[in-house]
C-alpha cells in the first residue's frame, strides 16, 4: 500500500523521491505515526509536501489510496465520533413533506426574526418549527429543513436553500498546473489571441535581414521584439459551496488560461461580487482586496471573464447584506453593473448544463445583469465566449 502511494503521488507530478519515501518508512518503524490515519496523514504530507500548492493534489491522491480507512488499532472497542451520532439527528423529508413547509417569505422579515430568536432562545433545541436548532423545520439551525433559512453549526449544504450561513468555512485554492483536459480549452483560448511585437528586441528577424543584407551588400542582422498575446484578462472564479462539484473544470480553465495569456490577473470570490476580493483562498478572510481597487487598476480594456454557476439565493443578487458569508453594504447587483460598465469586454462561463439553467432563479438574474452573455463551460460555450470577447 505505501509503494503505491508513493507511485500515486509521482504519477500525479508531486515532486516526491526514494529519499522522501525512506524517511517515511524509517519514521513509521519508530513510531512516529502510531495506529492512527490522521497521525500517518500529517506525517506522510510533512515527508513529501515541500510546497503548499502543492497540498490540495496531495490530499487528492491521500483520499483516492486511503479511501475508507478511518482507524488502525488494536483495541476491542472503538470510540464512534461525535459527527456520525449528529447524522442521526437529521431530518429527512419526502417532496411532498417539503411543500408542506413554508418560508417566512421576506428577507427583512427573516433577519429581525433571528435577531429576536438570538435574543430569546436560552437552551439548545432539537426538532420543531421555531427555535434555533437541529433537524427541524425552523428557518434557522442545521440538519432540517426549510426553504430560506439561516443556516448555522452545519458542516455543508444539504439541499441548497439557506440565504445566509453562519459558519466558518475552508475554501482551496485552484491548482493552475493541471493539464488533464485542458488541451481542447487551450485551443478555444487560442482564438482570443490578438498578437503584438513590445518591448526589447531580442528575437532575429530573418527575413529582414536577408532583405537588408542584399541591399547593403554586407551581412546586416535585425532584430525584433518577441511577439506574444497582447489580450489582457481578469479571471473572477467562484469558489466553495456548490462550486466545490465543479472544482475539476474550472482547474482546466484556470490552467489553459495561464498558460495562454501573459496579460492574466485572477482573483476569487463566493457566489456573487461584492465590495471586495482576494487571491489566496486560505487568507480569504485576513487578506481581501478592495473590488474598487480592482476596477481602478486594471483599464477598461481588459476582458473580463466571471466563471461560476451562479446558483445561490436571489437575496444575494438584489439585497443588501444578502450575502451569506457577512454584511455586504451594496447588492451584489450593484457591484456586477460596475464590472460590465467599465469592461465592455465581459462574459459569464457556468459550468451547470444550459438546459438546467431555466430552473434556477438566481441564474436567469446574472444572466440578465450580464446582459445574457452567460455561457457553459463547455468547449462550445468557450468558443462562443470568446466570440463575444473579440
Amino acid at each position: 500500500m505505501f509503494v503505491n502511494f508513493f507511485y500515486e503521488l509521482k504519477n500525479n507530478g508531486l515532486p516526491v523521491s526514494i529519499k522522501e519515501y525512506m524517511t517515511l518508512m524509517e519514521a513509521l518503524k519508530q513510531g512516529c505515526a502510531s495506529y492512527s490515519i490522521d497521525d500517518f496523514y500529517y506525517l506522510s504530507r510533512a515527508t513529501f509536501v515541500k510546497d503548499e500548492t502543492k497540498l490540495d493534489k496531495f490530499d487528492r491522491v491521500f483520499g483516492k489510496v486511503f479511501d475508507g480507512i478511518e482507524f488502525i488499532g488494536e483495541d476491542e472497542g472503538v470510540d464512534i465520533p461525535e459527527d456520525w451520532l449528529k447524522k442521526m439527528a437529521e431530518l429527512y423529508l419526502s417532496p411532498e413533506e417539503m411543500e408542506k413547509v413554508q418560508s417566512i417569505g421576506d428577507w427583512n422579515k427573516l433577519m429581525e426574526t433571528l435577531q429576536k430568536r438570538l435574543e430569546e432562545q436560552k437552551e439548545r433545541h432539537q426538532g420543531g418549527n421555531k427555535w434555533i436548532g437541529t433537524a427541524g423545520r425552523s428557518p434557522f439551525g442545521a440538519y432540517g429543513y426549510n426553504p430560506e433559512g439561516v443556516r448555522i453549526g452545519q458542516k455543508e449544504g444539504r439541499h441548497g436553500k439557506a440565504v445566509k450561513v453562519w459558519d466558518k468555512r475552508e475554501f482551496k485554492n485552484l491548482d493552475d498546473t493541471l493539464e488533464l483536459g485542458t488541451r481542447n480549452i487551450k485551443v478555444a483560448l487560442r482564438k482570443l489571441r490578438q498578437f503584438a511585437r513590445q518591448g526589447e528586441a531580442t528575437e532575429l528577424d530573418l527575413d529582414d535581414t536577408i532583405r537588408s543584407t542584399a541591399h547593403k551588400g554586407f551581412l546586416d542582422i535585425k532584430m525584433v521584439p518577441e511577439r506574444h498575446n497582447a489580450v489582457k484578462v481578469l479571471l473572477f472564479l467562484d469558489v466553495g459551496g456548490s462550486m466545490d462539484s465543479h472544482i475539476r473544470v474550472c482547474e482546466e480553465l484556470f490552467s489553459a488560461a495561464r498558460s495562454e495569456f501573459k496579460h492574466l490577473e485572477f482573483f476569487y470570490f463566493h457566489n456573487c461580487m461584492y465590495e471586495r476580493v482576494w487571491k489566496d483562498n486560505s487568507r480569504r478572510m485576513s487578506e481581501t482586496i478592495p473590488t474598487m481597487d480592482v476596477l481602478h487598476t486594471y483599464p477598461h480594456d481588459y476582458k473580463v471573464i466571471f466563471v461560476g454557476d451562479a446558483s445561490m439565493s436571489p437575496y444575494e443578487i438584489s439585497y443588501a447584506g444578502g450575502s451569506v458569508e457577512h454584511w455586504n453594504e451594496e447588492s451584489g447587483e450593484t457591484w456586477l453593473k460596475r464590472v460590465t460598465n467599465i469592461y465592455q469586454k465581459s462574459v459569464w462561463l457556468n459550468p451547470i448544463p444550459e438546459q438546467h439553467w431555466d430552473y434556477g432563479h438566481s441564474i436567469q438574474m446574472i444572466k440578465g445583469l450580464m446582459d445574457n452573455r452567460m455561457f457553459p463551460l463547455s468547449l462550445r460555450g468557450i468558443d462562443e465566449a470568446v466570440s463575444k470577447l473579440r
